[in-house]
């Protein structure tokens, strides 16, 4: 079984129900998973096998202000990231086309130029068409888990 760190970014607390959601569906199967809104560097994600970012989209297709410093300090220190697998869970609106899930978007680029192993594709809800996105991202975990 995995030891499942979900990094949530998130301004409206959408990202934080989309995190709860998610594992409610994988504890039953034996992970170990906690949730932090407060990873800065990469210390913080020391003990963990996999991760699993959720995150939302604000202002331009900007990252969340709670997630920002994590990329900024990854995009600094280049480090290797090489022993992590990730999943990626992006939220945003798709009446903003051209920033649509731009928070996760950046979120994913970051993580792969430093070697971390994306596990499956980026999952991105779209809040125009759905209003719960915990719903949508509970389907697609169900999914991801096989892929741990």
């Amino acid at each position: 079984m995995a030891n499942i760190l979900i990094l949530v970014g998130t301004e409206s607390g959408n990202g934080q129900l989309v995190a709860e959601a998610v594992r409610d569906h994988l504890v039953p199967d034996g992970h170990a998973v906690a949730i932090t809104e407060k990873a800065v560097a990469v210390a913080d994600l020391a003990g963990h096998d996999t991760l699993l970012v959720v995150c939302a989209t604000h202002g331009s297709g900007d990252i969340p202000s709670n997630m920002l410093p994590l990329h900024q300090a990854l995009e600094r220190d280049k480090p290797d990231l090489s022993g992590w697998r990730y999943g990626l869970i992006a939220l945003g609106d798709m009446t903003y086309q051209d920033t649509f899930c731009g928070g996760g978007k950046q979120m994913d680029a970051v993580f792969r130029k430093f070697g971390a192993r994306r596990l499956g594709d980026r999952f991105e809800v779209d809040a125009s068409t759905q209003p719960l996105p915990d719903e949508d991202a509970v389907e697609w975990v169900k999914e991801w888990k096989a892929l741990i």
